[in-house]
């Protein structure tokens, strides 16, 4: 790839124009100084943060020249809890997020300030490679311009901020890395990530279908912003000649005292097992030495618990834009008629029978297309369901029991 485009004129005008609109200075000599390279471009990586929306890191394009006075990070990843209907669309999978540029100084104290570790790399562009960025970034957070539709894996912030550097780049990113399979799967990448939070990590399994499950490209990976920084590190790409690395630089501005996410998935199966066994123990024993009713009330306000996740997840599935849900082989588990066993009186046995199938179903389906994992998943409900149904079959066997007739005191 060359790196001696020239400036157009036409195109500094409307960098200009741009520039000035939305506020930021940048003087006539700014042609000479992008000729001369003083105009630096750093992808900055930002680590994950405790709260549950920053697992996943996040990113941002620093464009920076002292002599200019430029100094901003352009940053794709605002939303706006105020925004109107945003829980409405946040359900229906329209979640609406907005880009926006902001001086370093300032972006980088909220993420020191939330302990999150901020890792930069100076790019090798060239001049035109430059122009052409930073026109992009400029056009992208002008008001009219900077809403767009939120998508988790497929254009988030990291997605957008890869797409800008490859849009400079003429396209050789995607070229180069949509051919060459990921080593892991856009579930591998979100289980790995949120390992360490128990509850989050199981709704995540318990909601997300088989579509997360195929095989992705290296390109797709790049939706994690540490996979984008990592490839970046690792390009070579021809110039004048030569080939030389994209990354002239690399280095942590922030370190974070919190612990860096494992490199690939746990295996957590075992922990909610135990878990769930844990809970089944708890409810025996309580059932054990109470009255039968209670074993009754248990099993069935699981049903109705069960069943309802079980909606939730065939709403996510038909009634949203939500595609990583669909289809999801949870409903074996979460089974939406579920949540009428407890109102189906004097058929006990049958609702045994008819949560030891789907249980069965349940485990055999993960090996056959469209091969969905979700071991978590089956080892944290199964034996909640089984034990519910058993409960629910034994308190029927009490209730018909006649009471126990105290001996006769005649003489």
């Amino acid at each position: 790839m060359s790196s001696n485009h020239k400036v157009s004129r036409s195109g500094l005008l409307r960098l200009l124009v741009i520039l000035l609109t939305i506020g930021i200075s940048f003087p006539l000599s700014a042609a000479d100084r992008l000729e001369s390279g003083e105009t630096e471009v750093w992808l900055v990586t930002y680590g994950p943060g405790e709260i549950y929306w920053q697992r996943f890191g996040h990113n941002a394009i620093w464009i920076r020249d002292a002599g200019l006075g430029l100094d901003h990070v352009f940053n794709f990843g605002f939303f706006d809890f105020e925004q109107e209907d945003f829980f409405l669309r946040f359900l229906q999978g329209r979640m609406q997020y907005f880009s926006a540029a902001r001086p370093a100084r300032d972006e980088f104290a909220g993420y020191i300030n939330e302990n999150r570790s901020i890792r930069a790399q100076r790019l090798d562009l060239s001049t035109g490679q430059k122009l052409r960025l930073i026109e992009y970034l400029l056009e992208e957070v002008r008001p009219q311009n900077r809403d767009y539709l939120y998508d988790y894996y497929v254009n988030n912030c990291s997605t957008r901020v890869r797409d800008s550097i490859d849009l400079a780049m003429d396209g050789l990113l995607k070229s180069e890395f949509q051919p060459v399979d990921a080593s892991q799967t856009w579930r591998d990448q979100t289980r790995r990530l949120t390992s360490e939070d128990f509850w989050l990590y199981l709704g995540l399994e318990s909601g997300l279908g088989s579509p997360v499950d195929r095989v992705i490209s290296r390109w797709d990976e790049m939706f994690i912003p540490g996979e984008l920084a990592d490839v970046l590190a690792s390009v070579y790409y021809s110039g004048d000649e030569l080939v030389r690395p994209l990354v002239l630089e690399d280095v942590v501005l922030y370190q974070s005292s919190l612990e860096s996410p494992p490199l690939s998935p746990h295996t957590w199966w075992p922990r909610y097992l135990l878990a769930s066994l844990g809970l089944v123990l708890a409810a025996w024993l309580l059932c054990r030495f109470a009255p039968w009713p209670l074993a009754r009330g248990l099993s069935q306000s699981w049903f109705v618990i069960s069943g309802s996740v079980g909606l939730v997840l065939l709403f996510l599935w038909f009634g949203t834009d939500h595609w990583v849900t669909r289809p999801n082989l949870n409903l074996l588990v979460f089974f939406p008629a579920l949540i009428f066993l407890p109102f189906w009186k004097g058929r006990e046995k049958i609702s045994l029978l008819l949560v030891a199938g789907l249980s069965v179903l349940a485990l055999t389906m993960p090996l056959l297309p469209p091969h969905q994992y979700n071991l978590d998943v089956l080892a944290a409900f199964l034996p909640l369901n089984l034990a519910a149904a058993a409960g629910l079959f034994r308190s029927r066997r009490l209730s018909a029991k006649p009471p126990d007739v105290p001996a006769s005191t005649d003489r």
